[in-house]
C-alpha cells in the first residue's frame, strides 16, 4: 500500500483540493517512518518542502482511526506567529475530520483556553513558555489533559539547540509524561539543521527511543543571489551592473533623498518599490531605525508608507498587522524585521528578501533565504553590507570589510560543502537548572531536597550537573529565601522566590530587560528598556515618539508622535561566530576567486580588501606590527574560543610579554602594546598552551559572568564554574595556538 492510499479520506480529498500531483519525498518518508516504526523522527528538509503535512498527515489519519481521549498531539512551535499561522493551515486540514485544533500562548483569549480545558482532545499548539505556564499553574489538570498523549511535534527544532530555551522545552516535555503517565512520540521539524545524529541524539533525550532520520534526496534549486557594499556615508548610488552573473540593479531615482540619508538604504528603498519584500536586521534597534529611514524616503519622495515592521518587542496588533498585510496577495509592501519572520510562517508570494549586513550564522541565512522562493518562483536575497568609511589614520585592522567577508563565508561554506552550524550541547545550564527546580518546586508543592533532586537532577538535559553542584544551588536558594525548609524537613517555595515565580516574565528563560509598555493614547505600541525622560525623544514600531510622561511604577510611557530621527535601544547582544566562518572569512582574503554574486560596489570592496591583506600579510601570519609597539593578533577564531583566547592572552601571558593596552573587536582582532618581538610572543603562548590548564584559571579574579537570565540567582561558584566550563572555548584555543609552534 502506498502511503498515500494509507492516509484517511479527508487527508486524500485535502491532497486532491489543493492539486498536489504527487506526494513530496520528505512526506513519503515520514508517512513511512510514522506509519511503520514506533520511534522518534527527525524530518530534515528546505524550507517550504511540506514538513508540517508530512508530521501531520499520517498523525491525523491514526487519530481518525482511534481518536485520543485527551489531548493526542503536542505542537511545539518558537514563535507565537508561527504558532498563528500553522493553527490557520491545520484548521482547515482537521475541520471535516471533526479533530479539533487548539493554540495557547499570550495572545490567545482565555476563553478559548477554557474550552480546551473542558473538553481536552486533537491537536494543542503552545510555545515553551506557555507549557511552562501550563505546567506550573494547571498542574493538577495535567493527567486529564494528556493521559492519552501520542505525539509532541517540535517545529524548527533548530532554534531551540543554541541555548537554554531548547532544554526548557526537552525538560518541559519529560516532566509532562512523567506527570501524565504518557509515552508519546517525538517528531522534530527543520530545515537547517548541521548534525542530524546530535539533533536526533537531542530529540529522544529522556525517552527509550531511538531516533529515526529519513534520509531525503533534495533537488537542485537555483538561488538568486545579491550582494553590495555601501559606505555609511557615501551619498551616490551604484552604476549598474548587469553581466548575466549577478542581478541587475534598477536604475536609481533622481528625487531628492532625505537629509544624511544611509546609502545602502536607498538601494534598498529603490528595489522593494512595487514588490512584496522583507528586509531582514540582526537587532531590534537595527530595526527600528531601518524602519525609520526607509520610511524618511517615503516622506522626501513624496511616495505613500510602504514600510512595516515586525520585532519582538512590538505590541501584537502591530505584529498582525504586518503579518496580515504580507499574506495579502494584492497588498505590495515590505516589512523590516528580525529572526520574527525568519522562521517556518508563510507569508505568501514573497519576491524578495534582504539582509542588511551578514547575519551570525549559516542557519540563520538558510532559514531568511527559505522565506521567498515559494509559489515557483526562486529563492531570492539581497545582502545590503554597510561600513563606516575607514579614517585616513585609521590603523590596518580598521580597513578590513569584516561583514563582507563574513556575509561571503557563510554563503561559500553552505554553497561548497552544504555545513551548517551543529548543536551545541555541551554547555552547564546552572540557569535553566534554577528554573525548572524553582517550577517544579512550586508546581509538587513540599517536597524532600532527595525528592526534589529525583525530579529535576533526573532530567536528560542535566545529565553533567554533579549531585555536589545541586547541593550548593539548593543551599545558596535556602541563604537567599528562593526556597524554605519546613518545619518537617520538607523544601517549599520561599517569599523570596514566589515574587520571581509569580511573575508572568519567570515562564520564559531567555534574558530579558526590564520592560516599559509604550502606549500613543488608547493604542499600545511595544515595548522599550530604560525609557528616557519626559521630553527625549524614542523610536519604535517604525516611527519617532516624544516622551510626555513616564511611569515607573506601572512600567507605562506615554507619547506622542513626531518627525525625525533617532536610534532605538532594546539591550539586544550579537550572536555568537562559528570559528568555520572565521576561518573561511581568511580565505575570501587569500584566494583570488570571483563570486558571481557580487556587485559593482563589493567587487571593488573585496579586490581592495585582498591588496591590503597581501601587503600587510594579514592572511599569512596571525602577528601584525601595526608600527612601533602597537600589535595587532588575528586568531580567526570564533567567539566562544577567541573569549578564550583574550583571556588566556591576558592572565597567561601579558606580563611575560610586556604587553598592555588590549583592545579587541570580537571576535576578528585584539590590539595592544608590546615590546616583545614576534618569536618571543609565539613562545610564550605555545609553552603556556603546552601546559594543563585549569578552565577556572581563565575567569577573572572575583569575575561572575553574568550570561543567562537566572545567573544573578546561582553561587557565584556555580556562575564562574558554567562560563569556565561550558562557554569558553579552550580546547579549540589551545588548538590554534599550538599551530603556531611552526612560526618560533
Amino acid at each position: 500500500m502506498s502511503i498515500f492510499d494509507r492516509y484517511a479520506p479527508f487527508i486524500q480529498d485535502f491532497i486532491y483540493r489543493n492539486n498536489w500531483e504527487s506526494l513530496r519525498a520528505i512526506q513519503a518518508a515520514a508517512g513511512d517512518a510514522i506509519f511503520n516504526t514506533e520511534d522518534n523522527v527527525l524530518l530534515t528538509a528546505s524550507t517550504a518542502s511540506g514538513k508540517t503535512e508530512a508530521a501531520f498527515f499520517p498523525i491525523l489519519t491514526l487519530f481518525s482511526e482511534d481518536m485520543p481521549r485527551s489531548v493526542g498531539a503536542v505542537y511545539i512551535g518558537p514563535l507565537k506567529a508561527l504558532i498563528n499561522d500553522q493553527f490557520t493551515r491545520l484548521n482547515e486540514l482537521c475541520e471535516e475530520a471533526g479533530i479539533p485544533v487548539w493554540h495557547w500562548h499570550g495572545d490567545v483569549a482565555q476563553s478559548h483556553k477554557n474550552k480546551m480545558l473542558k473538553n481536552p482532545s486533537g491537536i494543542l499548539q503552545i510555545t515553551p513558555e506557555s507549557l511552562e505556564a501550563m505546567l506550573l499553574r494547571k498542574h493538577a489538570l495535567v493527567p486529564k489533559l494528556f493521559s492519552d498523549l501520542r505525539f509532541i511535534v517540535i517545529d524548527e527544532i533548530h532554534s531551540l539547540m543554541r541555548g537554554d530555551r531548547g532544554g526548557q522545552t526537552i525538560c518541559l516535555i519529560e516532566r509532562l509524561c512523567k506527570m501524565a503517565g504518557a509515552d508519546p512520540r517525538r517528531i522534530g521539524l527543520s530545515a537547517t539543521i548541521g548534525d542530524p545524529e546530535a539533533a536526533g541524539e537531542f530529540l529522544s533525550y529522556g525517552t527509550k527511543r531511538r531516533t529515526f532520520i529519513p534520509k531525503i534526496e533534495s533537488k537542485g534549486v537555483k538561488w538568486r543571489l545579491s550582494m553590495e557594499h555601501f559606505y555609511i556615508s557615501q551619498q551616490n548610488q551604484p552604476d549598474e551592473k548587469n553581466d548575466g552573473t549577478a542581478l541587475p540593479v534598477l536604475e536609481e531615482k533622481t528625487d531628492t533623498a532625505p537629509q544624511n540619508a544611509d546609502a545602502g538604504m536607498g538601494y534598498v528603498f529603490e528595489h522593494t518599490r512595487g514588490k512584496k519584500c522583507l528586509v531582514f536586521v540582526n537587532s531590534r534597534e537595527e530595526c527600528e531605525a531601518v524602519t525609520t529611514t526607509l520610511r524618511s524616503y517615503c516622506e522626501a519622495k513624496h511616495e505613500p508608507d510602504r514600510f512595516l515592521i515586525h520585532h519582538g518587542n512590538l505590541s501584537a496588533a502591530y505584529r498582525e498587522t504586518a503579518e496580515e498585510a504580507m499574506k495579502d496577495e494584492d497588498v505590495y509592501m515590505t516589512t523590516c524585521t528580525t529572526a520574527t519572520l525568519e522562521l517556518g510562517i508563510d507569508i505568501g508570494k514573497l519576491e524578495r528578501a534582504f539582509q542588511v549586513d551578514a547575519p551570525f550564522t549559516v542557519s540563520s541565512f538558510l532559514q531568511r533565504m527559505g522565506r521567498t522562493g515559494r509559489r515557483d518562483l526562486p529563492p531570492e536575497m539581497w545582502f545590503v553590507i554597510r561600513e563606516e568609511l575607514p579614517e585616513p589614520r585609521s590603523m590596518l585592522p580598521e580597513t578590513i570589510p569584516w561583514k563582507l567577508l563574513q556575509g561571503i563565508a557563510l554563503i561559500q561554506v553552505y554553497i561548497e560543502e552544504r555545513w551548517v552550524e551543529p548543536p551545541k550541547l555541551d554547555r552547564l545550564p546552572y540557569s535553566l537548572l534554577y528554573h525548572q527546580t524553582m517550577s517544579t518546586l512550586a508546581s509538587c508543592g513540599e517536597l524532600t531536597a532527595a525528592e526534589l533532586a529525583s525530579k529535576v537532577l533526573t532530567l536528560k538535559y542535566f545529565h553533567r550537573i554533579s549531585q555536589d553542584d545541586y547541593r550548593i544551588m539548593l543551599r545558596h536558594l535556602l541563604e537567599i529565601d528562593h526556597i524554605q525548609r519546613t518545619e518537617e524537613g520538607g523544601l517549599i517555595v520561599g517569599i523570596t522566590g514566589e515574587r520571581i515565580i509569580n511573575s508572568f516574565k519567570f515562564y520564559a528563560v531567555f534574558q530579558e530587560n526590564e520592560e516599559y509598555t509604550v502606549r500613543w493614547g488608547s493604542q499600545e505600541l511595544g515595548t522599550i528598556v530604560m525609557p528616557p525622560p519626559p521630553g527625549e525623544k524614542i523610536a519604535i514600531a517604525g516611527h519617532v515618539w516624544i516622551v510626555e510622561e513616564v511611569d515607573h511604577k506601572r512600567h507605562l510611557v506615554y507619547c506622542e508622535q513626531i518627525k525625525g530621527k533617532v536610534p532605538a535601544y532594546f539591550g539586544d547582544c550579537p550572536g555568537d561566530i562559528n570559528t568555520k566562518i572565521l576561518l573561511r572569512m581568511r580565505d575570501v582574503l587569500r584566494e583570488e576567486k570571483s563570486y558571481p554574486y557580487l556587485m559593482k560596489n563589493a567587487v571593488a570592496r573585496l579586490a581592495q580588501a585582498r591588496q591590503t591583506a597581501k601587503n600587510s600579510g594579514v592572511t599569512e601570519s596571525p602577528l601584525i606590527c601595526l608600527g612601533g609597539n602597537m600589535w595587532c593578533l588575528l586568531p580567526w577564531l570564533g567567539t566562544y574560543a577567541f573569549f578564550a583566547m583574550e583571556r588566556f592572552i591576558k592572565l597567561k601571558c601579558a606580563d611575560k610579554l610586556g604587553l598592555k593596552g588590549m583592545d579587541s573587536c570580537r571576535p576578528y582582532y585584539i590590539q595592544f602594546t608590546m615590546k616583545a618581538e614576534p618569536y618571543e610572543f609565539f613562545s610564550v603562548l605555545v609553552s603556556e598552551a603546552k601546559k594543563d590548564i585549569d578552565p577556572m584559571e581563565l575567569v577573572y579574579d572575583k569575575e561572575v559572568p553574568l550570561f543567562e537570565k537566572y545567573d544573578e540567582f546561582l553561587p557565584p561558584e556555580l556562575i564562574r564554574k558554567g562560563f569556565a566550563y561550558g562557554i569558553l572555548g579552550i580546547t579549540e584555543m589551545k588548538e590554534r595556538i599550538l599551530s603556531w609552534e611552526k612560526i618560533i
